[in-house]
């Protein structure tokens, strides 16, 4: 926000333009008021005010002097900064030439059109022409004030004009248009604008912008009108517009946003047509603005149609050596479901991809569709046959600024001289999406030089792949917690991860650095080194103290789509400590230092449709780590887990989770901080370690080489609004942890499973994740540790 301080008694200030002078009386310039009229030949002194415009002239009429007789003399005045033969270069009529009065305008309109002089006009004295100039003047400097939301950055960057050139109307006009439609796209369209002078020495201006913002403009209402099949709510949540409400202070969906609205216009035709409604249409979208400029009143008006089912499915295939047969189980569109139009998209894609692997790189894949309006079924025949033969010529990238053209060119599944293929320009869309560096990608493809050429445009928009984040929050497992982190995840527009985290609470503290590169020596490799230091209070569940100090240097590569492994090398010291002396003894006996040196791999196979929320899909993943190259430790260790997840309906997701590991020690026993311990988050209802073997003389939690854990479990909304994130689940976990190291009279050590279920809520809260469960065990030994509530808080701010 800049200032003009106004310390001269003698500056005059003039407003220059308004938003509400959108439609000038007669007479005015827009958003300008009257003109003024022309002032004396003499240049501008202080407390003159700026220079004014008007009309040209030339006297005795506009334009109009008296003929008859030849031009002996062309004289200038009233220039100051520009020099007459400047000057008398725009004119079209010069000394010698005979008095014209169409040339003499047209010498008018040239001058006025250089964008130099305020007003001009042309008189005849005698033989003489004389030709008098205001200029316009010059901008000192250009100041905002007002703008909260824009910053002078943004709005210098919108404006034509700037500092140390002429100043005209027509401009500042522009530039008065420009502001206000930059705070419309920022969903303010009650924003005003005032553009002011200030009046200098020698003919100069300061020019202000005076920003009213108002506020941000929101939606009201969203109606639906000829909606009868779904509820007003349900099609509320399928488009991307909101209405305002207290709580929408970390969104901009309910700002008016005429691009947004262009978007609902085709969620909601996709919508309609998964639904069946194959002859739905969005007549209109028309946003209304209140009176008091305070919100819009969004209204959709459609025509639903009538609901289809699928009739007869059928594939007609024109290539040489594939058989239909083994194509027609790979459509997803079955006879007698309901039609669904991402169905048929679904299935060209498989059978693309199919005939892709086949060597078939130029495949055209037609449906051709019958409706049968009497009995609402739609007939769908999968034409299959060769496309024409084109290459990929060039792939165009835009928009990254900061991001490397390689960053994006290597998640591509096709290269310049490619053949072409969709369903690769799709999954490439998918992958650069998963980056993560890019708020919008779009890829797209164009006609190249030849017919048999297309040209693969990639258009990008950065988004901030910095963090920087501190937190406070709480845990039951390590109570009160704050932890502080700094995260890049495209250093240098490379692509590079790097991230330095600190976290310190009741029971833990943490220090961690990782750094990954993707692409290591260029190729499909992801090469990383991690860090760590940690200290952990576990006198709670075994009466001791741990630290450990250590590092690990890893080397991931995709083995296919979706299969990947990571091979890992790990060197570390754990110390044990602080034992308490009414701890177990076979606690007491596994106090001191060791040094772990251990490789291992992970294999994962990954077919979820999002790693961080999956709604849909499955993964496997088997992680081995061998201790003993070296080191006081040998040991070999397993651990598998997979989950599966279908979603019944929008929000509702069944997951089943499993997980399963041993442990045993090589010429060796397993040390306490390489056993595996179960209870809390992998088995809620049950304490932190809460199951498995124990010293039931003290109570304290000994470990085990054998575990297993699963979790069935529901999610499913709770009818709030989508957008704040909070959903429910109901879950039933079980699990067991037996194979105790150390055997005795006080040892128990029991292979019987524990089962327990409950409730949960979770709230993906802009301050940081939120989860509540309730869990009751169902099935327990009677030295378990309970745990009926368990809550996780965190924010960052």
């Amino acid at each position: 926000m800049g200032s003009i301080r106004r310390a001269a008694v003698a500056a005059t200030v003039v407003v220059l333009a308004s938003i509400e002078a959108l439609s000038p009386a007669a007479g005015q310039t827009p958003g300008l008021g009257p003109r003024p009229p022309a002032q004396p030949a003499a240049g501008p002194g202080p407390g003159v005010g700026p220079a004014p415009q008007s009309q040209p002239s030339a006297e005795p009429g506009p334009g109009i002097v008296q003929t008859g007789g030849t031009i002996r003399e062309v004289r200038i005045e009233g220039g100051e900064r520009v020099e007459p033969e400047t000057i008398r270069s725009y004119l079209v009529i010069q000394p010698g030439d005979p008095f014209d009065n169409e040339r003499i305008d047209r010498s008018l309109k040239a001058l006025f059109a250089t964008g130099l002089f305020a007003d001009v006009a042309i008189r005849r004295e005698g033989d003489g022409l004389v030709v008098r100039v205001v200029e316009n003047p010059i901008i000192n400097r250009i100041a905002f004030e007002g703008n909260r939301k824009l910053s002078d950055n943004q709005l210098n960057a919108e404006v034509q004009l700037k500092p140390r050139t002429v100043f005209t109307r027509t401009k500042v006009q522009g530039d008065v248009k420009r502001i206000l439609e930059l705070y419309r796209r920022n969903g303010r369209f009650a924003a005003t604008v005032d553009a002011k002078l200030i009046k200098l020495p020698q003919n100069r201006i300061d020019l202000v912008f005076e920003i009213d913002e108002g506020a941000s403009t929101g939606i009201k209402t969203i109606n639906f009108i000829g909606a009868h099949q779904f509820t007003v709510s349900r099609l509320k949540g399928v488009v991307s517009t909101r209405e305002s409400r207290w709580y929408r202070f970390f969104s901009s969906d309910d700002i008016y946003d005429p691009d947004r609205l262009t978007y609902d216009r085709e969620l909601l035709r996709k919508f309609y047509l998964a639904e069946g409604y194959a002859d739905f249409r969005v007549i209109s979208a028309v946003a209304e603005l209140a009176p008091a400029r305070d919100g819009f009143y969004i209204t959709f008006t459609i025509e639903e149609g009538a609901r289809y089912k699928f009739g007869k499915i059928d594939l007609v295939n024109q290539l040489k050596d594939v058989q239909p047969d083994t194509l027609k189980p790979l459509l997803t569109t079955k006879p007698g479901a309901r039609y669904n139009a991402d169905e048929v998209e679904n299935s060209i894609n498989k059978l693309t991809d199919a005939l892709g692997n086949r060597g078939f790189a130029f495949v055209d894949i037609q449906p051709k569709v019958t409706r049968h309006a009497d009995n609402r079924t739609i007939d769908v025949v999968y034409e299959v046959k060769e496309g024409p033969r084109v290459y990929v010529e060039r792939i165009n990238i835009t928009g990254n600024v900061r991001t490397l053209d390689r960053v994006i060119r290597r998640e591509f599944r096709l290269v310049e001289g490619d053949a072409f293929n969709s369903a690769k320009m799709r999954r490439s869309q998918q992958r650069v999406r998963n980056l993560g560096f890019f708020k919008k990608v779009d890829v797209t493809n164009d006609p190249g030089s030849a017919p048999d050429k297309t040209v693969v445009n990639v258009a990008v928009e950065e988004q901030s792949t910095g963090e920087f984040s501190v937190g406070v929050g709480f845990s039951t497992t390590d109570g009160p917690l704050a932890d502080i982190s700094i995260r890049e995840r495209n250093l240098l527009g490379r692509g590079q991860d790097l991230r330095l985290g600190f976290t310190i609470a009741q029971r833990v503290q943490q220090l961690d650095f990782s750094f990954t590169e993707p692409y290591f020596l260029d190729r499909n490799m992801a090469a990383g080194v991690d860090a760590f230091a940690l200290t952990r209070n576990q006198q709670t569940e075994s009466q001791f103290d741990q630290q450990s100090v250590g590092g690990s240097f890893r080397l991931g590569y995709q083995i296919s789509e979706a299969l990947r492994q990571t091979l890992k090398y790990t060197l570390r010291q754990d110390r044990i400590y602080n034992v308490a002396t009414t701890a177990s003894l076979f606690i007491q006996e596994e106090a001191g230092t060791r040094v772990t040196s251990s490789v291992g791999q992970v294999l994962l196979y990954d077919k979820r449709d999002s790693p961080k929320d999956p709604t849909e899909g499955y993964y496997l993943q088997l992680a081995t780590d061998a201790a003993g190259l070296g080191g006081d430790v040998r040991y070999l260790r397993n651990v598998v887990t997979g989950g599966y997840f279908y979603p019944f309906a929008p929000q509702w997701v069944l997951s089943l989770l499993g997980e399963a590991g041993d442990i045993f020690g090589l010429s060796d026993t397993v040390r306490i901080e390489d056993r595996f311990f179960v209870g809390g988050d992998n088995l809620r209802g049950f304490a932190t370690a809460g199951i498995g073997p124990r010293d039931t003389k003290t109570g304290d939690a000994l470990g085990g080489r054998v575990y297993y854990t699963g979790t069935v479990q529901l999610g499913f909304p709770l009818g709030l609004p989508q957008e704040l994130g909070i959903t429910g689940r109901v879950f039933t976990d079980f699990g067991s942890l037996f194979g105790a190291v150390e055997t005795g009279a006080h040892v128990a050590d029991f292979k019987t499973i524990r089962v327990s279920s409950g409730a949960g809520v979770s709230w993906a809260s802009p301050l940081g994740p939120i989860r509540l469960d309730l869990g009751l065990p169902l099935v327990r030994q009677s030295f378990d540790k309970k745990e009926l509530f368990r809550i996780s808080f965190g924010t960052r701010f």
